[in-house]
């Protein structure tokens, strides 16, 4: 039987809570648009909270709570529970790095007046829906002496804005003859940042001036953009989408909507048995490789560190903790859209307003590089949400054959450990601008709650 659509069961009460949630997350995805910001946002909300930094801890008891963060951009934060941490803990995992074009590292240059950065793009993108779309500038310089620039260009009413050019339809017929793959190349996803000459330069003068700007507004130097994290995403806040104002359409929600769920449930969560925990983490994008992603020994690492101050720890205590423990990998999936409906199986689609998503497996092509999660552990999962009246769906990412994608799901699997893939259903996934319902974002805030909450 169709899942009744959550709008129409919401009481009054509800519906306030659902704003609120939806417009702390609104704010969540304005203040962070980079992970390096999304770990400085989750840092300030965690301590206004009672969180405090795992290493300035002496010894941790049930009820503490401790955050630790790696290289500014991937985070772990933990809620002692009273249960033995050796029995495992209930774990919310999602990124918070998004599909953008990153700066290169010698990225300035100029041709025929105009000057331009070089960038490499970041991610799964559809290329060409990167042109004309207005740009900001978000990241870090750090000069050679350690000193460090925060960048923030585009998001201000009175800043500038970025544009990676398009060839204009007068002249396009060739390239409109081009697959879609193709018709705009990596290499010409440049951004525009000047046109202006610097007076007295005879060569380059457009870039001059874009290196004289950097030297006053920034104190630094051409070659400093060597040391740079500077990436370029759509510039604007994120907005309240539909003319009833139901959805949400924002840069980066796969996966900060997840992280923001998680993140706010356990926020939110006073009281807990077994141990919470909610990890929230760099380069899932690109295969979550690097010292910041999550096939590094960060989390391993920090649970660790987290069994070292509450005592006890031996290395089979901290495995045994790793294979005990429950986890929901709240990623994004993919909403049915009747526009492109060839690609998905109807009947097991997620649809909006029906509440988060739990794929029992992702990957593609036979289930292939996916964690294809236990029924055992579907049922449980079943009747924590059921017995608090959490609204959710089941599904599958697109039809058999038809593409496939990945999450964190199986690094964690490795160590033993019940993971299920679970979050929300978006529109136009990786795209500059997706879209989502305000109910199933509220609904998985709920579901996490009870996750953390209940699940033994």
């Amino acid at each position: 039987m169709e899942k009744e659509n959550l709008w129409l069961t919401y009481e009054a009460e509800q519906l306030e809570g659902l704003e609120k949630v939806c417009k702390d997350y609104r704010d969540f995805l304005d203040a962070g648009k980079t992970e390096r910001e999304c770990v400085s946002e989750i840092i300030r909300q965690a301590e206004a909270r009672g969180y405090r930094n795992l290493y300035a801890a002496e010894r941790l008891v049930p009820g503490d709570k401790v955050y630790v963060s790696w290289m500014e951009k991937s985070i772990a934060l933990f809620h002692i529970g009273t249960d033995n941490l050796e029995d495992g803990m209930n774990i919310l995992g999602a990124h918070i790095d998004s599909p953008r074009l990153d700066l290169k590292q010698n990225p300035l240059y100029e041709e025929s007046g105009l000057a331009y950065f070089d960038t490499h793009y970041y991610g799964g993108i559809k290329k060409y829906q990167w042109v004309t779309v207005p740009l900001a500038i978000h990241g870090v310089i750090v000069r050679k002496d350690g000193t460090k620039e925060v960048v923030s260009i585009g998001e201000k009413d009175t800043d500038p804005i970025f544009a990676v050019t398009d060839l204009l339809v007068h002249l396009s017929s060739k390239q409109l003859e081009k697959k879609a793959s193709v018709v705009v190349e990596g290499e010409n996803l440049d951004i525009l940042i000047g046109s202006r000459p610097l007076k007295g330069e005879e060569k380059d003068a457009a870039a001059a001036q874009i290196v004289k700007l950097l030297e006053e507004i920034y104190h630094i130097e051409k070659e400093d953009l060597m040391s740079a994290e500077l990436e370029v995403v759509p510039a604007g806040k994120a907005r309240e989408c539909g003319l009833d104002r139901s959805m949400i359409m924002a840069y980066g929600q796969d996966d900060r909507i997840c992280a923001y769920t998680s993140l706010a449930a356990m926020l939110d969560t006073e009281t807990v048995t077994r141990t919470a925990c909610c990890i929230l983490v760099d380069k899932e994008e690109i295969g979550s490789v690097g010292a910041t992603g999550m096939k590094s020994r960060f989390f391993e690492n920090a649970v660790a560190e987290l069994y070292d101050k509450v005592g006890g720890y031996t290395e089979l205590k901290l495995r045994r903790t790793l294979a005990h423990s429950t986890m929901i990998s709240s990623d994004v999936s993919a909403a049915y859209d009747p526009n492109y409906a060839d690609v998905y199986d109807k009947k097991s689609s997620c649809f909006f307003g029906k509440g988060p998503v739990f794929n029992k497996h992702t990957g593609s092509r036979g289930k292939g590089g996916s964690n294809d999660a236990n029924a055992e552990y579907i049922a449980k999962l079943r009747k924590v949400f059921g017995d608090n009246k959490v609204g959710f769906q089941m599904a599958e990412l697109g039809r058999i054959d038809a593409g496939g994608g990945g999450t964190i799901a199986f690094i964690l699997a490795e160590y033993g450990m019940e993971v299920i893939d679970g979050g929300v259903a978006i529109l136009c996934m990786h795209a500059p601008w997706e879209i989502a319902s305000k109910a199933d974002v509220y609904e998985a805030y709920r579901g996490y709650r009870a996750f953390l909450k209940d699940m033994k």
